[in-house]
């Protein structure tokens, strides 16, 4: 059951910031994860804050137990010391799941010490729409407790057999929600799905080529494990306005694979990737950054269909508009990156 339309921007609490109309219209490609715990790791954030798009605060997944008050006491801290938002980073934490002991105390304090500096909390382990209600109904009275002046915005990772079952009311549960990730570890395991890798492939998972008589070696190809996921993922995310994301990649040393996972995340609609180590941030940089010959292709399509519609014809091609509407897609993702970056905006003729 949701809430009925004329309430569901309706403030869950007293004195609560008014939930936003439309998502925040940011660059998020590279998510970058920085163990809280680790005050080396944390020294480097103004470093870090040069190169990504957005500084997570993990505190839950590879944080030992007994680091976890460490970690929560160095969100914190990174949040205080650091002005993410003059610096044109977002600044978001991981907390752990709703289940576990250190979950209330984890959205409890960081609310109460940097609720104006956090942008986003990622919700691991999102089973349905009842997770959500609970974090936006929690999250309304922090706010209003700490005079929050603007909603801290809700991402949800997928990564269990019933989250993926119930996406679509996950991505549509609350006005809170920034977007949904995949978080393939966590989800193969849940699916009982028979390996050990955190993303990519797997070279068991293949199509093998019909037999022919007198050939004895038949074609096959790796297949991708986490299409159909993928697909649901986006197409909830793309039907709430809310955006999709890849997750982690776990092999560091293999930086193809790596490259090729995140570049099928963003062909099939996804708008950025996490980093767990400095050798993922310029992949997910490049990958997830529109390639500047088809930015400049899609410009002359929409040159050549100014309003949008009718036929034309552009490198031999025919445009209607339908195609258009592609092209737009990506002309918009280049204005967004110029925006931050400023030596694109020349590279890519806009």
């Amino acid at each position: 059951m949701t809430k009925p339309p004329r309430q569901f921007f309706a403030p869950l609490a007293s004195g609560a910031p008014q939930p936003l109309l439309e998502l925040p219209v940011r660059l998020e490609r590279t998510i970058h994860f920085v163990p809280a715990h680790n005050e080396k790791l944390r020294a480097r954030v103004a470093d870090m804050a040069k190169q990504v798009d957005v500084i997570l605060a993990n505190l839950e997944d590879a944080i030992p137990a007994d680091a976890k008050e460490a970690a929560r006491a160095g969100a914190i801290e990174m949040g205080k010391s650091f002005d993410f938002a003059s610096a044109g980073v977002g600044y978001w934490s991981r907390i752990n799941a709703l289940n576990s002991p250190w979950h209330l105390d984890d959205v409890t304090e960081l609310v109460a010490a940097i609720g104006n500096q956090l942008d986003v909390i990622m919700v691991p382990k999102v089973e349905g729409p009842w997770d959500i209600h609970y974090m936006d109904q929690l999250l309304a009275l922090l706010e209003a407790k700490h005079g929050v002046k603007r909603p801290i915005m809700l991402h949800a990772i997928l990564e269990t057999a019933q989250g993926v079952a119930n996406v679509e009311a996950i991505a549509g549960a609350s006005p809170r929600m920034h977007g949904i990730c995949l978080g393939p570890a966590d989800l193969a395991a849940s699916r009982k799905m028979k390996t050990t890798r955190v993303g990519g492939g797997h070279p068991g998972y293949r199509v093998l080529s019909d037999a022919e008589a007198g050939v004895t070696e038949r074609a096959s190809a790796q297949q991708d494990l986490w299409h159909y996921t993928f697909a649901r993922m986006v197409d909830a995310c793309v039907m709430h306005g809310i955006k999709p994301m890849y997750g982690p990649f776990g092999d560091f040393a293999d930086a193809a694979a790596c490259e090729q996972q995140f570049r099928n995340a963003y062909l099939m609609g996804c708008v950025g990737a996490w980093t767990l180590h400095p050798s993922q941030i310029e992949i997910a940089k490049r990958v997830f950054t529109p390639d500047i010959e088809e930015v400049k292709l899609a410009k002359r399509m929409i040159d050549a269909m100014p309003d949008g519609t009718g036929v034309a014809l552009v490198d031999g091609k025919m445009l209607d508009d339908a195609t258009w509407k592609q092209a737009k897609v990506i002309v918009d993702l280049a204005r967004l990156v110029a925006a931050r970056e400023p030596e694109m905006k020349a590279a890519y003729g806009l």
